[in-house]
């Protein structure tokens, strides 16, 4: 099996205008993401872009980028159009342009999870939660799954509902995915749904259409960067850490 990695590059974000060339400790954040990601064992990391601004960018410090349609509307849609162009791997994994601290290890557990599976069509991760006010933040989108780590429900209401408490049982999504190359471009073309609609959550469009989702769980917590305060975090992270692009 090949794996290519996918890392949607929208120019425009409205909390965080430029954000994929955002400077982080004298680095464009989207430099963060792909030079992380390439520590993984892909075959391929390719960044799908909107902007020219960004094409150039990733041009110049030696990553490989592919210009796509301004007008999709989501980030699995932008990457079904790279699964249009780059038609030599078997499943693509979709990496966050606005996680500059992606672990390889999170990249590699998706890998491994296919090549063990090999009827599986999509995976994704799950990271422990263990503050209350964490658990209640509709933020934070939660999942809960089965005995077999597929997902039953993506919330961001508090799944399960506490009638008993026990916070060993709450989990935050993250929204790194893995896909088999033909159900991208299945997945695509599937209407937007209720739930999906309700919760502003696209991967309930997969649950409602009767597919499933396998949700690995990774010790790493992302620091995702969608605000001015989060990028300031992160810059403040990376310095306290001594982190290396």
């Amino acid at each position: 099996m090949k794996f290519l990695g996918v890392i949607p590059a929208r120019y425009e974000s409205t909390r965080l205008p430029r954000k994929p060339l955002k400077d982080i400790c004298g680095h464009t954040m989207i430099e963060w993401v792909y030079k992380r990601a390439m520590k993984s064992n892909l075959d391929r990391v390719v960044v799908a872009t909107d902007s020219q601004e960004v094409f150039d960018v990733v041009k110049d410090f030696g990553g490989d980028v592919i210009m796509t349609d301004t007008n999709h509307l989501n980030g699995t849609s932008r990457i079904a159009e790279v699964c249009d162009k780059i038609t030599d791997y078997d499943v693509v994994i979709n990496i966050q342009g606005d996680e500059p601290l992606i672990e390889a290890d999170m990249i590699n557990s998706l890998i491994e999870v296919f090549k063990q599976e090999n009827d599986l069509k999509m995976a994704t991760l799950k990271h422990k939660l263990n503050k209350k006010e964490d658990i209640e933040n509709p933020n934070f989108v939660k999942v809960i799954t089965d005995k077999k780590d597929y997902a039953i429900y993506f919330s961001r209401s508090v799944i399960p509902y506490p009638r008993n408490e026990n916070l060993d049982i709450y989990f935050k999504h993250v929204g790194i995915y893995g896909y088999k190359r033909e159900f991208v471009l299945e997945y695509s073309k599937l209407e937007s749904t209720p739930l999906e609609n309700s919760e502003s959550l696209e991967q309930l469009r997969v649950l409602e259409n009767g597919y499933r989702i396998k949700v690995l769980e990774t010790p790493y917590e992302i620091i995702g960067v969608d605000t001015a305060e989060e990028l300031e975090r992160v810059r403040k992270y990376i310095l306290e850490k001594g982190i290396k692009i």
